[in-house]
């Protein structure tokens, strides 16, 4: 019988940096600014704690951990958004190590933080095993890893399985939703870390209407980007149905206007 295919990561690499490279996900991300500052006061960095924030994107957690006076790093794979973080903080004032960069193989010597984070980020990563040893390499022992992770429940299925309906990953991709779920973050890190903590957080993303959330996804979020990309002009009407569903579906506003729901697990836990 002939075996699996083994995914090729590298190519899985390349296509995610083209995926978050497009349109503009600092757009996105500041929906999810709140669960930023959630995850900082959880976790309270004290000022001077070495934070790395992994797919640090266009700089969220980063900025509010500059904030404290932490000593922090940021590394994301889409140099667009490395060149957004470093715009953001010039315009505070704020002095952060941000560089373009694989979680797979982050440029940081072992035990280089005392905290490392990410949000909505490595669970990006095509080789989940890989990217996790890398978080728990550059975590000194006994630092803490603290990561947000949409789950495979809830917003995350249901907004990610709208995409992946009419347009599935690349052959090989591994569901980011993994990272999710308790079980899977806990096989994840093995016996790197322990005392694990979850906790489901919540946050809020608001638009206009359901139409402006979909012009919003369409013109600025990678997977909808590429999804559209994918199904061309004949699947496009179908395509934005299904996630405009979805988003109607999670909208918690009663005037016309969004307030999607967008629950998610918080892990925290502790470097062996």
């Amino acid at each position: 019988m002939q075996g699996a295919s083994v995914p090729d990561t590298a190519a899985l690499t390349q296509a995610g940096r083209k995926l978050w490279s497009s349109g503009d996900f600092n757009v996105i991300a500041r929906q999810t600014m709140m669960i930023a500052e959630d995850l900082v006061r959880i976790a309270d960095p004290r000022p001077g704690a070495r934070v790395l924030d992994i797919a640090c994107g266009s700089g969220n957690i980063a900025l509010i951990a500059a904030r404290r006076y932490c000593a922090v790093a940021g590394i994301d794979i889409a140099a667009n958004l490395i060149d957004a973080a470093r715009r953001r903080a010039a315009a505070e004032g704020s002095e952060i190590d941000f560089r373009t960069g694989d979680a797979q193989d982050l440029p940081f010597d072992a035990g280089a933080f005392d905290m490392v984070t990410s949000a909505f980020g490595i669970m990006f990563a095509p080789d989940q095993r890989r990217a996790a040893t890398e978080a728990l390499r550059v975590t000194r022992p006994g630092g803490r890893l603290v990561l947000a992770n949409w789950m495979p429940e809830g917003f995350g299925r249901d907004f990610f399985g709208a995409h992946a309906r009419h347009a599935p990953p690349p052959e090989g991709a591994p569901s980011p939703l993994v990272w999710g779920s308790e079980a899977g973050i806990t096989a994840l890190l093995g016996d790197g870390a322990g005392d694990f903590t979850f906790q489901r957080g919540t946050g809020y993303a608001f638009f206009r209407s359901v139409d402006h959330a979909l012009d919003v996804f369409a013109a600025y979020f990678g997977p909808t980007i590429r999804a559209l990309q994918v199904v061309g002009a004949d699947g496009a009407d179908a395509l934005r149905a299904d996630l405009g569903r979805v988003i109607a579906a999670h909208n918690r506003a009663d005037d016309g206007t969004v307030r999607m729901q967008t629950d998610y697990l918080l892990t925290i836990a502790t470097r062996a």
